[in-house]
């Protein structure tokens, strides 16, 4: 299973640590869920799932605020002796000198944000979702083309990265060549990044490793991508029969999420970038509702019915 580091998650959301003797270096998280614990601060603790990061608002603050001290005491020690990761008070809200003298002694971090309750869920939410997302490493390349993600596969050397960086030269971004980590942040969303050893190179045969974002500036690379359309090259076969039509999608398949595949031979004089580029237009039409395809066939239909009524 996936985790991340709790050091990882203050630094990238910017907490502010009021316990900074307690050692955070082994503390992971490996829930993408977080959990409120309104039910806990009343006392009931049974379901209670202590993997998450737990996150005070004001309604728990100004809940904590309303009971006696003794009462108060017990749940600090009850909800801070679950061996939780961690907790946040969001609106700078700040705890009692009581509660993080419990938290010390439990070895229990505690944080404070600026943001809202609301926006500070949401936020953490997505990050964790993102890094904690099933992952797979596969071979191809993967390029930003008019917003839409294309990932061009094929067998090594038939001419994936000089198609990215043909692509690169026209205005488009290189997101990763040659390893694409794919991950599956939901049921719909498949996102590519490239690994960190590998980030803005390009293998080109002959010429050797290229640094994109040193030839071309920072606007011809980006961190990561939505995978969206699948362009799979492979060599030219005359004996096989190729969709020239279009009117049914093929589809490939990363962690269970379907994308649309279009099997692209090659053979010499074909314009790999263009092809790219028109997949991936034709693409974007398709999901603002229009087909050429659909469209001819239609034209197509009309025609025989006009012919059959002369």
């Amino acid at each position: 299973m996936h985790s991340v580091d709790l050091t990882d998650i203050v630094e990238k959301l910017n907490l502010k640590n009021l316990t900074p003797d307690i050692d955070m270096s082994k503390i992971k998280i490996s829930q993408p869920d977080i959990n409120r614990p309104a039910l806990q601060l009343a006392g009931y603790f049974e379901h209670f799932d202590t993997e998450r990061v737990q996150i005070i608002g004001y309604v728990e603050y100004t809940y904590l605020a309303s009971i006696d001290n003794e009462r108060k005491n017990y749940i600090y020690r009850k909800l801070l002796s679950q061996n939780i990761p961690c907790l946040v008070f969001c609106r700078e809200l700040e705890p009692e000198p009581e509660m993080l003298d419990v938290a010390n002694e439990y070895g229990v971090p505690i944080f404070i944000t600026a943001k809202t309750t609301s926006s500070f869920m949401a936020e953490i939410i997505r990050w964790l979702n993102v890094k904690l997302a099933p992952c797979i490493s596969i071979h191809g390349v993967l390029v930003d083309v008019y917003g839409e993600g294309l990932l061009i596969t094929g067998e090594s050397g038939i001419g994936k990265s000089e198609a990215a960086l043909e692509l690169i030269k026209r205005g488009h971004r290189l997101v990763t060549d040659d390893v694409v980590e794919i991950r599956k942040v939901s049921d719909d969303t498949l996102i590519g990044s490239a690994p960190d050893i590998t980030r803005h190179f390009i293998e080109l045969r002959g010429i050797g490793i290229v640094d994109v974002k040193t030839l071309f500036g920072v606007e011809s690379v980006k961190e990561t991508q939505s995978i969206d359309l699948v362009i799979h090259l492979e060599d030219w076969n005359k004996e096989k029969e190729y969709d020239r039509l279009g009117l049914e999608e093929e589809y490939t398949e990363f962690l269970g999420n379907k994308v649309v595949c279009h099997n692209i031979p090659i053979r010499p004089g074909r314009n790999l970038a263009i092809i790219c580029e028109s997949a991936a237009v034709n693409y974007r039409q398709k999901k603002m509702g229009y087909n050429a395809a659909q469209e001819l066939y239609r034209r197509v239909q009309n025609s025989l019915t006009r012919k059959k009524d002369n």
